[in-house]
């Protein structure tokens, strides 16, 4: 199976986390891999590899490993790509760090890891691990990994709001987690919950239960990723402006793969809709990132525009040419359904805090 039907797949279906995580480690030259969701409610959750999978209970009930060095410098620095973690720690602080003390009895040498800031507020967190003595990460692994964040971070948005549990055949169950969403086959609606059916302003269903978006640049992309239901689509997370009835959000379109479409009456895409709360407070590169798919140097273009920064010291600020500036904002335009800058700013202002209802 390919490993990114694997990933959504694991989104509905947590028993697949597991062939999931071994797909990433394949990819990587990795001998660990897990996914980590933390939140306020409580000490997390968390799906490991076999061969990790003792230490995880243990990590997960102990502060001394919990809260480790590296742990903490994670969710702290929350990576908008996957890194080295030794990159952000002393020698002293690498031969001391509690969780690392143990990785390293059982062969474990470098982790690479990326966190992804979820909508209602949880830090999913996948990290790797390379064997012991053999040397960090090539940078072909590193943006192999980093091909596949923007599929791990919509499966993390399930497991967070879902929780690391199966899912039930319906969406009713993300009705009772505050998430307007719906199930297509194509771009015909098979069930959506009251939540999406009470914003006529935003989702349509017209004659033979067609699903379009009152938004024309949003439809656009929505209507391409639904008629082609190709899981690698590049963008697969639509900004969707405010509305008299409600405040800007993102929908973001999940496929359904293999096992989980049984879950959803043979549906291949589940539509999710994500509010987020307007500020004048400047995003975060994570939140971009994370929300709209951009590649972390577009992330970090797109917050010096969102600050006022004129697009040619922007890119004198990140260090790369004004062409390849140019470049990163036409991409950045196709991934937000914006075609102008004053737009662009606009929607990412309205992007840095982000709340389920």
């Amino acid at each position: 199976m390919e490993l990114l039907d694997l990933i959504y797949e694991a989104a509905f279906l947590p028993q697949f986390w597991t062939a999931a995580l071994q797909g990433l480690a394949d990819a990587s030259g990795s001998i660990g891999s897990a996914i980590f969701v933390f939140d306020s409610a409580g000490p997390g959750r968390g799906i490991t590899l076999d061969n990790l999978s003792d230490l995880l209970a243990e990590f997960l009930s102990i502060d001394t490993l919990r809260f480790s060095t590296s742990v903490v410098r994670m969710c702290e620095v929350k990576p908008n790509s996957f890194v080295e973690v030794d990159a952000y720690l002393t020698a002293e602080e690498i031969q001391n760090d509690p969780i690392r003390i143990q990785l390293r009895e059982r062969g474990m040498g470098i982790h690479i890891c990326t966190a992804i800031p979820m909508p209602s507020g949880e830090l999913v967190v996948y990290v790797l691990q390379r064997p012991l003595n053999r040397g960090g990460y090539t940078g072909d692994a590193v943006e192999r990994l980093n091909s596949y964040r923007p599929h791990l971070a919509r499966a993390g948005l399930m497991a967070a709001r879902l929780g690391l549990e199966r899912a039930r055949n319906t969406v009713a169950a993300m009705q009772s987690l505050g998430l307007a969403a719906a199930v297509c086959a194509g771009n015909r609606v098979l069930a959506a919950n009251s939540l999406l059916l009470s914003e006529p302003e935003t989702f349509r269903i017209g004659h033979r239960d067609q699903l379009s978006l009152t938004n024309l640049a949003a439809n656009s992309l929505l209507q391409q990723v639904l008629q082609n239901a190709n899981p690698a689509a590049d963008t697969r997370s639509f900004p969707l402006p405010s509305t008299e009835t409600r405040g800007p959000g993102v929908l973001h379109a999940i496929p359904l793969r293999h096992s989980a479409r049984d879950l959803f009456s043979g549906g291949d895409t589940v539509l999710v809709f994500t509010p987020v709360s307007a500020t004048e407070i400047i995003p975060a590169p994570t939140i971009l990132s994370g929300l709209f798919d951009l590649s972390p140097s577009e992330a970090k273009l797109a917050v010096s525009l969102a600050a006022g920064t004129p697009l040619k010291m922007a890119a004198a600020a990140s260090d790369i040419k004004f062409s390849t500036a140019r470049a990163y904002l036409e991409q950045i335009f196709r991934k937000t359904g914006t075609n102008q800058q004053s737009q662009l700013v606009a929607l990412l202002k309205s992007a840095n805090v982000v709340r389920s209802r």
